[in-house]
């Protein structure tokens, strides 16, 4: 497989100075080192898409069973009484992060 991207201002990427795009350790891989905006162009995270994602096999998360082994059952009455220590709270997000996110329910 080859992986093509096309800057849609192809003089931003002219600099070899500044090119940060790589061919990753792994074969058919491709690393940045630095922060990827979809749709935006002030991404603070890794990675921000701003629309819709369409995934096209699984994503996975540290918490996903896939990526886990030796899962077993716990003693229900010490998770409790551990959980009767933890601090709860209740938020609103602030109405600023909110409208950009798309949330309607603060």
């Amino acid at each position: 497989k080859k992986i093509f991207f096309q800057a849609s201002n192809p003089g931003q990427f002219e600099n070899d100075s500044d090119v940060l795009w790589q061919r990753g350790h792994v074969p058919e891989t491709i690393a940045y080192h630095g922060r990827v905006g979809i749709n935006t162009d002030a991404p603070d995270e890794a990675l921000v898409v701003c629309g819709n994602a369409k995934v096209m096999g699984r994503v996975m998360h540290p918490s996903d069973s896939r990526a886990k082994q030796n899962i077993r059952e716990v003693d229900t009455n010490e998770q409790l009484r551990r959980i009767t220590q933890m601090r709860l709270v209740e938020y609103d997000y602030k109405p600023e992060f909110a409208s950009i996110m798309g949330i309607k329910d603060t």
